[in-house]
């Protein structure tokens, strides 16, 4: 039986669902897009375009990614959902105390204190070995030739890089960042858009990432590089601390959504935010999407969810308390009744901004990736590693300095993390990958995307289009400009403090691919707040 069959209607939204049926890519930039379809084209599987696509992306949207970032992933092969967790571990070397003596009273967000071992890399391997067709070198072809002889910077990336150099001329100093403003404002300033940028430092570093499968950032000469560099301005981060590493194969974790089963990856990441939020808000019927009551408690749910996720989410293996406890119906059901006609006031912490690169995969032997990757707040840490492009990511800012907090920091540990893939089923059939990226607005983003396609009924493009919120603390809630004023002005009303946020970006970047599982056909919807694109064929 078709599933979703209400989903396929395309005049919910002014642009249209892409539809194809041997193969599928869908990401936030175009060229990436294509250097995943490409592989396809050549033979290649779900898996294999998602980790070009991956590694094209560091070249073509730095500003949200890179060779330093982490990756997450959940892949559908062979009528199985298969989780990678590749966000990597604080330095063996730090601590609170060495931290506390410095006299940080926080982790600061740039420089070497923040950053942890980069996944991203380990991931791509991993994927290849595991599930890929195509040698793992013709699959970072793409991204290399990007690198050597560049490409144009497309609108709304030009904006974010423009808006990074500027930032980080007021408040990077110091000679360990000079290597990031030498990539990425040569002559001081951000390339401006439609201008062809290159980084011969990235292209090298990909190409001995391609020729050893990884080895060569782990335990090679990349290694060696970053520990220098490393050692030089006393930083934490070490040679054995990259060898020590390798990505975690993990079971997703889900919840039954009104007869679809929502996946998420299990903590550290907080997809289980997303989960716990999805598990009130299925016990109540939602009339019209653009109802007071359906915002009003989507939004208070949410709260409750980050409320949790703020205290309990952590390393997994550093929890008090576990995933199925947090995902346990009857407490769904206690902190349901929570929700009622005002709004109130849980205890979270402050969601702050972030930058990420998500990616939906699909072929024509069924195969579905959900991938995402990020530097974090952007570039990361302002940290580029002389002569290779690698900007290292700054993922322990994300760390407590509380030593009784389920997510304080220490050595060898992964942080709470923001960025999650998402992935949807019935039954035993794939409905297909989805996901929202952008710090704490993506479990946000999860809800809204997972409610619009199971209650109200939009297909993948309409999901992606309807107008956002972000909850930011307390009773505070971000709206986007052509978020219903009417409806805005009722939630007010309820106690909420609604602002219209005229940056869009701020309500992050999805991608969807649906799959008809008695045909075959590919559904797609790109994001429409970014350079977002669809290739298919």
């Amino acid at each position: 039986m078709k599933h979703l069959d209400h989903l396929y209607n395309p005049y919910h939204t002014p642009r249209h669902t892409t539809v194809a049926h041997n193969g599928m890519v869908a990401t936030s930039q175009p060229l990436a897009a294509q250097a995943g379809l490409s592989i396809l084209q050549k033979g290649g599987n779900a898996i294999d375009a998602a980790i070009a696509t991956a590694a094209t992306l560091t070249v073509v949207e730095p500003t949200s990614n890179g060779i330093g970032s982490d990756a997450f992933a959940l892949v559908w092969v062979k009528d199985k959902l298969y989780g990678l967790n590749g966000s990597g571990h604080s330095p063996s070397s730090i601590s609170i105390d060495a931290l506390k003596k410095q006299g940080y009273e926080e982790i600061p967000k740039y420089g070497f204190t923040p950053v942890t071992v980069p996944g991203a890399p380990g991931t791509w391997a991993e994927l290849s070995n595991r599930f890929g067709k195509l040698p793992f070198k013709e699959l970072l072809a793409p991204a290399i030739k990007y690198a050597e002889e560049g490409f144009p910077i497309s609108p709304v990336l030009g904006k974010f890089w423009s808006m990074a150099a500027n930032k980080f001329k007021e408040v990077l100093s110091g000679e360990e960042f000079t290597s990031w403003f030498d990539t990425f404002a040569p002559n001081g300033k951000a390339p401006k858009i439609g201008e062809v940028w290159k980084s011969e430092g990235h292209a090298s570093t990909l190409k001995k990432i391609a020729e050893t499968k990884g080895e060569a950032f782990y335990n090679g000469e990349l290694a060696a590089a970053i520990d220098q560099f490393s050692k030089k301005h006393n930083g934490y981060i070490s040679k054995k601390d990259l060898a020590d590493y390798k990505p975690e194969w993990v079971e997703p974790i889900s919840v039954d959504y009104k007869g679809y089963n929502v996946w998420e990856i299990p903590p550290n990441g907080q997809g289980i935010v997303a989960l716990s939020a999805l598990n009130m808000l299925k016990g109540f019927d939602y009339m019209d999407k653009e109802s007071v009551d359906t915002y009003h408690k989507q939004i208070e749910a949410m709260k409750l969810a980050f409320a949790d996720g703020e205290k309990y989410v952590a390393d997994e293996k550093h929890m008090s308390v576990k995933a199925e406890e947090l995902l346990n119906e009857d407490y769904a059901t206690e902190r349901r009744g929570l929700i009622g006609e005002e709004a109130l006031t849980p205890e979270a912490g402050t969601p702050p901004s972030g930058g990420t690169v998500y990616l939906a995969t699909a072929d024509d032997e069924g195969n579905m990736v959900s991938f995402i990757q990020s530097n974090y707040m952007g570039f990361g840490s302002g940290l580029v590693v002389p002569g290779t492009g690698i900007a290292l990511q700054n993922r322990g800012h994300n760390f407590s300095l509380d030593p009784d907090h389920a997510n304080a920091l220490a050595g060898g540990k992964r942080s709470y993390h923001t960025i999650i893939p998402g992935f949807l089923t019935k039954g035993d059939q794939p409905v297909g990958p989805f996901g929202v990226m952008g710090g704490f607005m993506q479990p946000q983003g999860h809800v809204q995307v997972a409610m619009n396609t199971v209650d109200f009924h939009l297909n993948p493009q309409a999901a992606l289009d309807a107008p956002r919120w972000q909850w930011m603390k307390d009773k505070s809630v971000w709206v986007e400009p052509h978020f219903p004023k009417h409806v805005a002005e009722a939630l007010a009303r309820k106690g909420h403090k609604i602002e219209v946020q005229l940056e869009t970006g701020a309500f992050g970047r999805g991608q969807i691919i649906w799959r008809d599982p008695d045909t075959g056909t590919l559904y797609g919807g790109t994001e429409s707040r970014t350079d977002g694109t669809i290739a298919a064929f």
